[in-house]
């Protein structure tokens, strides 16, 4: 086998004599370049709108991932499948270390699409809501500009195709198949409806929310609305519940540390002049670090509990699992992430994210993965009219935003293994492998 050039010398010479695809790999402006190529962006929006009209759910996303599987088999990269029922995971570069990932998540959200256009979601009930979409069409363009400079990279890209993200714990699946080991970093990106097109945008630290639900119930006496004092009354209780845990949040809680407790279900009797014998509530709770998130489970329980017994009733409470611990940033990753994206789009496109009370189940990589980070490409364009938010029927995705998501995704990996390549040679020569 040649002996490797040493990283910096080979970015340098491939910068100088850029190959047929336009770019150098360590050109995030050129990547860009190439991602906006007319071919490139047909493709790319091709692959979206048929994901977009065969929307499947979580753990049921059979369609999706065999197109996935496809495309790349088209481009003769190769891939395991299935690992948590439906996911792939491929790989470009070398086979061996270091290894970054990028994060696809491919599933669709159970609402009835309100947008009229060609590639209207063909299945009833069903729509691509989210923008999950999109992720995977960037992700697999990524893969195909990765795929044309593959002799130039200084390690392995590992490309994660996750099912069950809207609440089905996809991310904590793959983590247990196998799909993330001898990762060092890994990179996610949602597309987003605030941020103006041309944009990307991230934090460090807390980007996104802790989240957990919880259920209850509470439990009395049932009887006639007439006579209520032979009854005990959980409808009663279960309001007097629902208030005492508003103020887990504006009493107990750090104002300067946000946090939410919600209360979205109410379960309970079903006629006028019956009370019923119990009640079942439930709700959510969110929070950006993981003390208050514990602290929050903690209360609602002691506070469910106490407040049933206040009105003579009994109560049981349960969490589901699984739960999203917070999203947060690594300070280092933001650092890199700021550098290639300024490159890309230029330092005045790069903005700061508020941190937002959604969650995601990309936080559960941060427990198998030294180091994660996740950031926002925008695709708002005021000229285009109103644009509706997330989890809406009328949502829609701006597709001049795909190419941003590909070529960013890309020019991260391709940039992490590169300056961690010299970390791995001076550690250890480590012949190149083909398993992860």
């Amino acid at each position: 086998m040649a002996p490797r050039a040493p990283p910096l010398l080979l970015l340098l010479l491939v910068s100088a004599a850029a190959g047929s695809c336009g770019a150098a790999l360590g050109d995030p402006a050129g990547l860009l370049r190439r991602a906006k190529e007319a071919e490139f962006v047909d493709w790319v929006v091709g692959v979206r709108r048929r994901i977009h009209e065969n929307p499947e759910l979580s753990y049921e996303e059979f369609a999706t991932s065999e197109l996935v599987r496809r495309e790349l088999e088209a481009m003769g990269i190769p891939y395991r499948h299935p690992l948590a029922v439906t996911g792939v995971v491929a790989t470009v570069g070398t086979g061996g270390p270091p290894f970054v990932a990028l994060r696809a998540d491919m599933d669709a959200l159970p609402m009835q699409e309100s947008v009229e256009w060609e590639h209207k979601s063909k299945v009833p009930g069903k729509m691509h809501a989210c923008g999950h979409d999109a992720h995977v069409a960037m992700l697999l363009g990524s893969a195909k500009i990765l795929q044309e400079h593959r002799d130039e990279l200084q390690g392995t890209a590992v490309l994660v195709f996750q099912p069950a993200e809207e609440g089905g714990g996809g991310a904590k699946k793959m983590v247990e198949a196998g799909a993330v080991e001898n990762i060092e970093a890994m990179f996610g990106i949602h597309i987003f409806d605030s941020v103006p097109i041309g944009v990307l945008a991230s934090r460090p630290g807390p980007v996104m929310a802790g989240s957990g639900f919880f259920e209850a119930v509470v439990s009395g006496k049932g009887g006639h609305a007439a006579l209520p004092h032979h009854t005990i009354d959980p409808i009663l209780a279960a309001s007097n519940v629902i208030l005492s845990l508003q103020q887990l949040v504006s009493r107990e809680a750090d104002p300067l540390d946000s946090q939410v407790v919600t209360v979205g279900k109410f379960q309970g009797g079903g006629a006028f002049n019956v009370i019923p014998d119990s009640v079942t509530i439930g709700g959510t709770f969110r929070a950006f670090s993981k003390e208050s998130f514990d602290r929050l489970k903690q209360r609602i329980e002691q506070v469910i509990v106490a407040q049933a017994s206040v009105q003579r009733c009994s109560a049981t409470v349960g969490f589901l699992e699984p739960s999203f611990p917070p999203v947060i940033n690594d300070p280092e990753l933001h650092d890199f992430f700021m550098k290639v994206a300024g490159k890309m789009v230029g330092p005045g496109d790069v903005r700061e994210k508020q941190p937002m009370m959604g969650a995601e189940d990309f936080s559960l990589y941060s427990e198998a993965i030294p180091r994660t980070y996740y950031s926002f490409v925008g695709m708002l364009n005021e000229t285009r009219g109103p644009q509706a938010a997330h989890h809406n029927p009328f949502f829609t995705i701006n597709e001049d935003a795909l190419p941003y998501g590909a070529a960013i995704q890309a020019s991260l990996a391709a940039r992490y293994l590169l300056e961690h390549q010299q970390h791995v040679a001076a550690a250890a020569k480590v012949e190149p492998r083909d398993e992860l």
